[in-house]
């Protein structure tokens, strides 16, 4: 069954996801989840607004103990397994009606994910399971089952980072060693195409197929080999000049080889022939370019650190060095902006315009890309920490305060990003005068953390003070 997007919502649904979203932006969670029900009721495949809903859920609840969870728990295992056989959609509500108070319950998101993959919702299957990464992210048995989630819809370059995470918890597991191994060698099988092929007839027709086949496809690293291929690609895209593939084996080939002037062009080529449409190819292009400004860089720095102050030309290259970081601060917010143009309802290219206007300093434009931002679960949290950083730099402490928080309540795990916004909330509270809600930050990344920052000289200090 495949998945809904905002535009295949209806008008209505359209109207109640969009004051859904404003709700949470406010914290007004129980509304938010009124709206998405609703919305979800009428699309049950819109996986975005069930993702919005369950993190409403969760933050509505955070903090507070149900006294129901174990009960509820007992009645899905009695009464979801029946119902999942009869009517999966029927279940998936049972499992969403359970959620809706206990957003973490262990049985509920299991049920979803069963009725998720009766009703061929793949994607909502895994997103039950990750659910309960909330609640636990060290849990070794939930990475185990996303793995195998992953591995049995054919992706096993997920299921790898899956099973790895798992191993990384748990090292000396000898099933999810196993099934990294499996899912490794699934994955290299993919990447070769041996899982669709027929026989080996389809793979290769003779040895010296089979070397060349290797030779094209493999990451090649002696320039003599890259010569060779390269050579061979030109004389294919004489043949064949509208060939797109063609045209990006060359561009990759020539980035091996570090040869960023001719990668830029022959990416720029094939975007060409993709007439702009292949945004991966788009940023290419960029890209090459901001290497090719590093190189410039990285000579001139290399240079000053040999010729030393007191030569007569080290003037001129210092004043071409800080142009060209200067530029390519300008060509990366020009990129940036131009991202955004192509794509303006994509909200991840206006967290990265707002990161861009922030290193260059310009704060006022940053902040309504990040406010922008924020809509999208996957930034949200760093476009929120990046908007405290905004306000504290146009003196607005308050504001900042009130982002940090926000961002430190939705985190329900001490991970890096957390710290870093805890440490920025004390640092502004210091600023603000208020030195024991200070005090409070740097001791919640003191207890996790005693090496982070100065964090223990701080905390410790306040006790002999």
């Amino acid at each position: 069954m495949p998945l809904k997007t905002e535009q295949d919502l209806s008008d209505n649904s359209r109207t109640n996801w969009l004051k859904a979203k404003s709700a949470v932006e406010i914290r007004n969670y129980g509304y938010a989840v009124a709206l998405l029900a609703a919305v979800l009721k009428e699309s049950p495949e819109f996986l975005e607004g069930r993702k919005l809903l369950r993190r409403a859920q969760i933050l509505a609840h955070h903090g507070k103990k149900n006294l129901f969870g174990g009960l509820s728990s007992i009645a899905l295992k009695g009464k979801g397994p029946q119902l999942l056989k009869k009517d999966p959609a029927a279940a998936l509500e049972l499992a969403e009606e359970t959620l809706a108070n206990d957003p973490l319950n262990n049985a509920a998101n299991h049920l979803l994910r069963d009725a998720a993959l009766a009703l061929d919702q793949f994607e909502l299957a895994v997103f039950a399971l990750e659910t309960l990464l909330e609640a636990d992210a060290k849990d070794v048995k939930i990475w185990m089952e996303i793995g195998e989630l992953y591995m049995e819809h054919t992706q096993p370059d997920k299921a790898l980072e899956a099973f790895n995470r798992a191993l990384a918890l748990a090292p000396n597991d000898m099933i999810a060693n196993k099934r990294a191994k499996d899912a490794a060698a699934a994955n290299t099988m993919k990447a070769g195409g041996w899982n669709t092929a027929k026989d080996y007839r389809d793979l290769i027709k003779n040895k010296d197929e089979a070397v060349a086949l290797e030779q094209k496809n493999r990451v090649v690293k002696d320039d003599a080999s890259i010569d060779a291929l390269l050579q061979e690609l030109h004389q294919q895209v004489q043949e064949h000049p509208e060939s797109i593939d063609d045209a990006r084996k060359i561009a990759s080939l020539y980035e091996q080889k570090n040869d960023f002037t001719n990668a830029q062009a022959w990416y720029n080529y094939a975007s060409e022939l993709s007439k702009g449409t292949d945004t991966w190819l788009i940023r290419k292009v960029a890209d090459m370019q901001l290497k090719q400004v590093d190189e410039a860089v990285k000579a001139r720095e290399e240079w000053l650190a040999e010729a030393g102050p007191d030569h007569p030309e080290s003037a001129r290259v210092r004043e071409e060095l800080e142009g060209l970081i200067k530029q390519k601060g300008v060509s990366q917010l020009d990129e940036a902006r131009k991202s955004v143009e192509r794509n303006p309802t994509d909200l991840l290219f206006r967290f990265e315009l707002g990161q861009q206007l922030i290193e260059n300093g310009m704060f006022n434009e940053a902040i309504p890309e990040l406010q922008k931002a924020r809509n999208n679960p996957n930034v949200r949290l760093r476009a929120i920490n990046l908007l405290g950083k905004c306000y504290v730099q146009k003196g607005m402490l308050d504001l900042a305060v009130k982002q940090f928080t926000d961002a430190v309540n939705e985190m329900l795990v001490m991970d890096s990003t957390k710290k870093d916004i805890l440490y920025q909330l004390g640092q502004v509270y210091e600023t603000m005068g208020d030195k024991e809600k200070a005090l409070g930050c740097f001791k919640q990344i003191y207890e996790v953390d005693y090496g982070y920052e100065d964090v223990a000289k701080r905390v410790e200090s306040s006790y002999t003070a």
